[in-house]
C-alpha cells in the first residue's frame, strides 16, 4: 500500500489522507467512513476526550466485533493525527454509496459521540452540521436528530420536523410520516449497532409525539 506523505509538521496533507481513505474503503468500507467522520467530530472542540473514544470503541465492538478493534483504532488515530480531514471528498463518496436513511443514522451516531461527555458543544454542532450538509441531509432531518441531543423549548416539534404553530392534525401526520421513514427496519442491513441507534431515534420520535399530545390534550 502506498504510504501517505506528511507535511513538515508531521501531519498528513488532505490529498494523501483522501488517498489513504480510498485505499482503506476498498478493504473495509463502512468502518473507514465512520472513523473519518468520527475523528472530525472528536477534534471539533480542540481536545479528544476518553469518553468520546470509549463511545467509538463500544460502537465498533458491537458493530464489527472485537477482532477489528486494533485495526480500527489505528485508522482512527491516522485521521485524528492528520492535518485537515478532506470531508468534502469523503462525504461525497459516502453520499453516493449510502441511502438517505443510513446517512441520517450516521448523523445520529456522530451526535452520540458529541454527547458522550455529557454536553454537545457549539463547535461540535458546527462540524456535524457541516457533515450533514455535505452528505445532503435535508435540513429538517438534521434538526430532528440535533434536537434529540441538544434540546430547547421547541425540541419536541423539531424532532417531528414541524413548527409549534402546526395544527393537531399536522402533528399527527408528521408523527406518522416520521415513524414510517425512521422505522428501525430501514437500517437493519447495516448491523446491530446501527439498528440500536435507529431504535433510539424511533423511541425519541414517539416520546416527542407523546409530549406534544400531553401538552395539547389530544389523543
Amino acid at each position: 500500500m502506498q504510504q501517505a506523505r506528511a507535511d513538515g509538521d508531521g501531519r498528513i496533507n488532505p490529498e494523501d489522507l483522501y488517498r489513504y481513505y480510498q485505499q482503506r474503503t476498498g478493504i473495509n468500507d463502512v468502518a473507514t467512513m465512520l472513523m473519518a467522520l468520527s475523528a472530525a467530530v472528536m477534534r471539533a472542540d480542540g481536545k479528544v476526550l476518553k469518553a468520546e473514544l470509549d463511545y467509538v470503541k463500544a460502537f465498533f465492538n458491537q458493530q464489527f466485533g472485537p477482532r477489528f478493534s486494533a485495526e480500527h483504532l489505528q485508522t482512527l488515530k491516522r485521521f485524528l493525527d492528520s492535518g485537515d480531514i478532506p470531508l468534502d471528498q469523503i462525504c461525497r463518496d459516502i453520499q453516493m454509496r449510502m441511502p438517505e436513511e443510513v446517512r441520517i443514522q450516521l448523523i445520529h451516531y456522530l451526535f452520540g459521540i458529541a454527547k458522550s461527555d455529557g454536553t454537545v458543544s457549539e463547535s461540535e454542532i458546527k462540524v456535524i452540521e457541516d457533515i450533514a450538509q455535505k452528505l445532503r441531509i435535508p435540513r429538517v432531518e438534521f434538526e430532528s436528530v440535533k434536537n434529540m441531543f441538544y434540546r430547547d423549548t421547541n425540541s419536541d416539534y423539531k424532532v417531528l420536523g414541524i413548527e409549534p404553530s402546526a395544527s393537531d392534525d399536522e402533528v399527527k401526520k408528521a408523527y406518522r410520516q416520521m415513524a414510517i421513514k425512521f422505522h428501525p427496519d430501514k437500517v437493519a442491513q447495516m448491523g446491530e449497532e446501527f439498528e440500536k441507534g435507529a431504535k433510539e431515534k424511533f423511541q425519541q420520535i414517539q416520546d416527542a409525539y407523546e409530549a406534544i399530545k400531553k401538552q395539547r390534550g389530544f389523543k
